[in-house]
């Protein structure tokens, strides 16, 4: 889709997709529905690193004015979503291995301090949420089920970042967690299956189980730090074959 027209398959099934997203979206302000729409599609590969798009084509996809549109795309833009290509309309950036490399970096940090925060905030009933969705990981590893598997896990750690009850700390991590689950559902099918992160998961609740906040703490860190390496290490494999192709 990167190199080549988009098909009318491709445009009515990426129609569907955002306006669906539209339609999940409770936001009266267009821009600012237009820019939630729109980067939930890059975030989730609707919409793949490199693929060009017209302001007017997304617009008549949304069914908006290309005014809302274009202050969506010019916020999307200074966020580091796209980037704009002079006479050629827009182009979804590329995964950078710089960049998810500094953002692994912040998560392996303030996720740590997250870890650390919730097991304070700690009670058997939040237990029992995080061990469900570990339920799911494991189940979604059995039925070869990736992208389910990333989405719980992803629901895994945000649950711990909310019982951390810590709004600056939630602010910062959201701010680039959405960068982190596209970099990590752009690189699950080439990463061995994950049960090694699920035991993670399972050693960090124990920790939270027992109230030790601190092995807490270091636990996510390193959980984050192996699995960061993991997508780096895969970003850089596929940036060196698309040179070569």
């Amino acid at each position: 889709m990167n190199d080549k027209e988009r098909t009318c398959s491709d445009q009515f099934d990426l129609k569907q997709i955002l306006l669906s997203y539209k339609e999940e979206v409770d936001e009266n302000r267009l821009p600012q529905r237009a820019y939630i729409v729109i980067r939930k599609a890059i975030r989730n590969l609707q919409l793949q690193p490199r693929e060009a798009f017209l302001e007017r084509e997304i617009a008549e996809m949304l069914e908006m004015s290309r005014t809302p549109v274009r202050e969506a795309l010019i916020r999307l833009e200074m966020d580091g979503w796209i980037k704009l290509i002079p006479r050629k309309g827009f182009s979804v950036e590329q995964i950078m291995r710089e960049n998810i490399e500094q953002i692994c970096q912040i998560a392996e940090a303030l996720d740590g301090v997250a870890a650390e925060l919730a097991t304070l905030n700690m009670n058997e009933g939040r237990l029992e949420k995080l061990e469900s969705f570990i339920q799911k990981q494991e189940r979604y590893v059995h039925e070869n089920n990736m992208r389910a598997y990333v989405d719980a896990d992803d629901q895994f750690h945000n649950l711990i970042v909310n019982y951390a009850q810590n709004k600056r700390l939630k602010s910062v991590i959201d701010s680039h967690s959405d960068q982190l689950y596209r970099a990590r559902l752009f690189t699950i099918n080439d990463r061995k299956l994950p049960v090694r992160s699920i035991k993670e998961h399972q050693a960090i609740i124990a920790a939270m189980r027992a109230q030790d906040n601190k092995a807490a703490q270091v636990l996510m860190h390193s959980h984050r730090h192996r699995g960061g390496q993991e997508i780096l290490e895969i970003i850089e494999n596929k940036s060196e074959h698309d040179k070569q192709v």
